[in-house]
Formats: C-alpha cells, sequence, structure tokens
C-alpha cells in the first residue's frame, strides 16, 4: 500500500510506521531525501500542523496543573493589544472565529512574525466570525496559545515541549529544526517528472502551530499516545488518560452538512463504521505532507495503534488518506487478539437480586453484574454499543453515579421494601419497574 501510493501520487520520500502494544513496530520507506542522506527511519520531516497537537497537550498541562482554565480570556494571562476576550477553550477547539493567518502576506513572504510583531499586529487581526459560531481553522490562534504556555510557563514554547512532552515520551527525534537526517521537501509538477525543491521555511512565533519535524517512528508513538495514553505514559507524567479523554472529545464538527470530522480540544476526529475513531492531525508545510492518526474502538484494534504518514511533497493528498487505510487494513488482516472469558466474582449480596430486566420510560433495559461494576443496557441496543458503568457512593446506602455511557454523571437509586428486595430504582430521576408502567404508573401486567 505505501509502494503504491508513493508510485502513483510521485511522492519523492514516503515514510509510514505503525504502532501497537502486541506487535513490533512496523516501517517502510520508499524513494529517496532529495540530498546525501540515505531514506530511513531516522529520516525527519516537516509535519506542520501536527505540530498542533503537541501545543495543544502543553495547554491541558498547564490546565491540570492549575495555570489556567479553558474558559478563562486569553487575555487574563497575556498583555493583547485586542482579542484579549477569546476563550482558551475556543481558541484550541478553532471556535473563536480568528483570521487564519498572522497579518500580513505570510505564505508570500515566507517571513513569520517573531514573538513582538505578532502580539503588536493583532490590533489589526480581523475576527472573521463570531466567536462560538462555527469551526474556523486558525493558525493564528495556536500561535498565541503557544505564547500562553510559555508565558505561564516561564520559557519558551520550544524549552517547555521539550522538557514537558518530548523527553517524558522518548521522541528524541522530534525537533523545532530539522537536524542532518532531513529529507528536503517539493513541489513535483503536475505536468511532467520535475520536482523543485521548496524553500526552508521558520514560522518564528508561528512555530507552535506548524514548526516541528520528526520521523514516522516517533509520530507513530505520538499518535499511540493519542488514541490510549495509559499505554504509553502509564502514570500519567505527560497528561492523565481522563485529560486526553477530554481533548478527544468533539466540540464541533469541520462541515456542517456532511459531518464527516469533528475537532475537540485541538484534535481532529474521525468517526468511522462500527464505533471506530481516528484521531490525530494532518500538516502541510512548503514541500511536507504528515497524516498522524490514532485508532480507537471496533473489532480487531489493538492497544496503543497509531500509525504516522510522513511525506516529501505538498501536493500528494493520498498521503493524508494513507495511515487511515493503513490503520484499517491492519485491524482487518492482523485483528488484536481476542481475550478469552473466564468466569469471575459474583455480585455482591444487596445487588443480585436486582439483576435483570427493568423497565423505564416504556422501555426495556437489562442491569448486569460484569468485571467488578453494576452495568445497564438498553434490551435492543446494538452489540457494539457501550454499556452504561455504574459506582456506589461510599457516603450514601444504595445510590451510584453514571461514571460511563448512557446518563454519564447521573444518578441511580435503589429502593428496596421491608424485606430488602429492590422494588424500584430511578435513573437521572426517571422511574425503573420491574414490569413496563406508564408514566402514571398503570401496570400493563396487572391490567
Amino acid at each position: 500500500m505505501v509502494r503504491r501510493v508513493q508510485a502513483q501520487a510521485r511522492v519523492p520520500a514516503l515514510a509510514a510506521a505503525l504502532h501497537r502494544a502486541d506487535r513490533p513496530l512496523w516501517t517502510c520507506e520508499v524513494g529517496g531525501t532529495g540530498d546525501d542522506t540515505t531514506l530511513g527511519p531516522q529520516t525527519r520531516f516537516r509535519i506542520g500542523s501536527v505540530t498542533k497537537t503537541f501545543t495543544s497537550v502543553l495547554v491541558m498541562q498547564c490546565r491540570d496543573d492549575g495555570l489556567l482554565d479553558l474558559d478563562d480570556p486569553i487575555g487574563r494571562h497575556l498583555d493583547l493589544p485586542a482579542h484579549g476576550d477569546l476563550t482558551v477553550r475556543r481558541l484550541l477547539s478553532h471556535t473563536a472565529g480568528l483570521q487564519r493567518e498572522p497579518y500580513g502576506d505570510v505564505w508570500d513572504t515566507l517571513r513569520a512574525p517573531n514573538v513582538d510583531e505578532l502580539v503588536a499586529d493583532l490590533a489589526r487581526v480581523e475576527r472573521v466570525l463570531p466567536t462560538g459560531r462555527r469551526y474556523h481553522y486558525s493558525n493564528l490562534g495556536m500561535a498565541l496559545l503557544g505564547r500562553l504556555v510559555g508565558e505561564r510557563r516561564g520559557g519558551t514554547w520550544a524549552e517547555v515541549l521539550t522538557e514537558r512532552v518530548l523527553t517524558p515520551l522518548g521522541l528524541s527525534a522530534t525537533s523545532v529544526t530539522p537536524g542532518p537526517t532531513a529529507a528536503t521537501g517539493f513541489l513535483v509538477d503536475a505536468y511532467s517528472d520535475e520536482a523543485h525543491p521548496e524553500p526552508p521555511t521558520d514560522f518564528g512565533a508561528v512555530g507552535p502551530a506548524a514548526q516541528l519535524w520528526s520521523t514516522a517512528t516517533d509520530m507513530a508513538r505520538w499518535a499511540a499516545f493519542l488514541a490510549d495514553p495509559a499505554a504509553l505514559d502509564p502514570t500519567g507524567a505527560v497528561l492523565a488518560p481522563s485529560t486526553v479523554d477530554e481533548m478527544r472529545w468533539p466540540l464541533t464538527t469541520t462541515d456542517e452538512t456532511s459531518w464527516a470530522a469533528g475537532f475537540g480540544l485541538g484534535l481532529i476526529l474521525l468517526p468511522y463504521p462500527d464505533r471506530v475513531v481516528h484521531v490525530g492531525h494532518d500538516g502541510a508545510m512548503p514541500g511536507f505532507l504528515a497524516a498522524v492518526y490514532g485508532r480507537r474502538g471496533g473489532d480487531g484494534t489493538a492497544g496503543a495503534m497509531g500509525c504516522a504518514v510522513l511525506g516529501s511533497s505538498g501536493t500528494a493528498a493520498e498521503v493524508l488518506e494513507l495511515p487511515h487505510r493503513l490503520l484499517a487494513a491492519a485491524a482487518e488482516h492482523d485483528p488484536a487478539a481476542i481475550e478469552p472469558w473466564r468466569p469471575g466474582e459474583p455480585a455482591p449480596g444487596p445487588l443480585r437480586g436486582m439483576l435483570g430486566r427493568w423497565w423505564g420510560e416504556g422501555f426495556e433495559y437489562v442491569f448486569s453484574w460484569h468485571d467488578g461494576t453494576l452495568r445497564a443496557r438498553g434490551a435492543d441496543d446494538p452489540a457494539g454499543r457501550p454499556p452504561a458503568v455504574f459506582a456506589p457512593l461510599p457516603e450514601r446506602s444504595d445510590v451510584f453515579r453514571t461514571v460511563s455511557g448512557r446518563e454519564v454523571g447521573e444518578l441511580l437509586r435503589l429502593t428496596r421494601d421491608e424485606h430488602g428486595t429492590v422494588v424500584r430504582m430511578h435513573w437521572a430521576t426517571y422511574r425503573f419497574t420491574r414490569h413496563q408502567e406508564t408514566f402514571d404508573r398503570y401496570d400493563f401486567r396487572a391490567g
């Protein structure tokens, strides 16, 4: 698959890597670097906007450490001449309405502003849409968030990134500079086989949006972290898994008619059938394209499953589709092992009598005990839909909190008769009974 894309899309150098917890790292490189270095797993490519995922993680670290709140206006932490009312959350999700690029013709001159220029020019920057109205991608917004991270941590964005993300995760081939093993980026002529090298660029204060260079192997590991952080970062040194969950929650669609992609807190979310989601980001810079995605959910998906494809052509859009095809092919043709079922501990005595079928809002539900937790599913739910899972409240007898699935966050309360039998439940305040009843308590069994 990788060789076919390299040949048909005419990519001078193409590198792919697939990471999963249950197999050795898989890599494939095709083509040549365009210079005097050898193409291999050590070759670095410009990863463009994949950089934004790193900046977003740094912002969430600041939030978790109490240095900011996502609903803070950014002007609370930075002295800005304009747009200081935009919140951190809106900037992360590209719903702030800020114009796409810094003031001026950055892509014409290939000269990015320094930090002082970026801030000063905010007075001339447009808010092209009302805040919160819809998704509108903004490199400028992410640049401001990078500035925020540096200010809150007392260093530059690059310093904080190295110390707090790259080093803890072992991403030693990822940096703000190309290094000696970098491939040359090209524009491949549409009507001939000429590949013209693109000029090198340094994006200065816009670096938090697009500056990084990396290898496919490092980026496959990063994609695996975004999909399954507990496997790559078991101590939560970089981020707690619950925080990465928060980043993966879709806050907006990127297209209001197709709903084919969503955007969370700095992450692109691509849904596929059978409850599969690919999470990550694409990147494009002069002469380079990158796509870095982790896979979650669905049959055959392994733990810590991530894929990266990096190419040295600025126009081969097939590069951006390839990781999704590789992930799907791996899950289908080399699926994760199916863990055998084994008998477990019985439900606690006070709960055994309430397991089974209940009715609420006219629909039937099944309450069960699996893997040490109380669970509930709609009787007609498709097999792949996750159940609701409950956790007991230690301070309140017979009261549970829904911790995942349907009605997450809501309470489940059990009511017992004088013999201790559960005869009624209330979940999110809706009444549940052993037999179907109307809201005015007409029991169809009794007639």
